[in-house]
């Protein structure tokens, strides 16, 4: 048997001297930081991560916990399609420069260490989860952005040990205009009907976790439960890198 230690010296070795020459930056504002993948103390501060207490459904965060099954008035009066939603952090003024850099800057560099906090904050998700399938883009956009940034963070989570990808099962059949700066019965007329599951035997009995990058209102990963869920889903689950609280733009 091999003795690992010398491989195991030499990364370490190549490790530091990449360090020297190219030291650790901060994901968010770029100052040299310890270890690669992380934040500075002061952008860390600034994120508010996510956890108990929530709303056992769609995770919304509470100030106060109101015990087992706690739901927030909203499913409490209309149960989503979907089973859970969690989030790993506020989208917030100190978060949005990462989720926006990870979107529309090419930052992709980024996923892993986004995957890894959305991973501890979807553990309960993802631990009989069957496969993850990320929001689509429709053609055009995506042609246009050369990425999908769901797909991207999806791809680092099933990296990470989480689920498989099944990345190709549900498409995006019409180009809806973008859901900024609509209210939340607009985009759920925006997005009604704009998804489909092109292999229905791929999700058919499966514990799905849809992956995407912001929670608004809702309404896309509703609409994408309610195709995966009528192609013949056990479960549908959603997990996001970020999600806004009311009072957040």
């Amino acid at each position: 048997m091999l003795n690992p230690a010398p491989a195991l010296g030499l990364r370490r070795l190549w490790t530091g001297f990449l360090d020297l020459v190219l030291p650790p930056r901060c994901l968010a504002c770029g100052v040299t930081v310890g270890t690669v993948g992380t934040l500075c103390p002061s952008c860390w501060r600034g994120i508010t991560f996510l956890g108990a207490p929530r709303c056992q459904c769609c995770g919304y965060p509470f100030a106060f916990d109101l015990g087992e099954g706690g739901l927030c008035g909203a499913c409490a009066a209309h149960t989503p399609p979907y089973d859970r939603a969690r989030a790993a952090m506020r989208y917030d003024d100190a978060s949005r420069s990462l989720v926006l850099a990870l979107k529309h800057g090419d930052r992709l560099h980024l996923a892993p260490a986004l995957a890894q906090w959305m991973r501890r904050a979807g553990a309960e998700l993802l631990a009989d989860a069957d496969c993850l399938v990320p929001v689509p883009l429709h053609w055009t956009r995506l042609f246009a952005r050369r990425y999908n940034q769901s797909a991207v963070l999806a791809q680092a989570l099933a990296k990470a040990g989480a689920p498989p990808v099944a990345a190709e099962c549900l498409i995006r059949r019409r180009r809806t205009p973008s859901q900024g700066r609509k209210n939340a019965a607009a985009r759920r007329r925006n997005v009604a009907g704009a998804f489909r599951v092109r292999r229905p035997t791929e999700v058919r009995g499966k514990r799905i976790v849809l992956i995407d990058d912001v929670l608004t209102t809702g309404a896309t990963v509703e609409e994408c439960a309610r195709a995966l869920k009528r192609a013949g889903a056990a479960r549908v689950d959603v997990l996001a890198l970020a999600r806004t609280v009311r009072g957040e733009a």
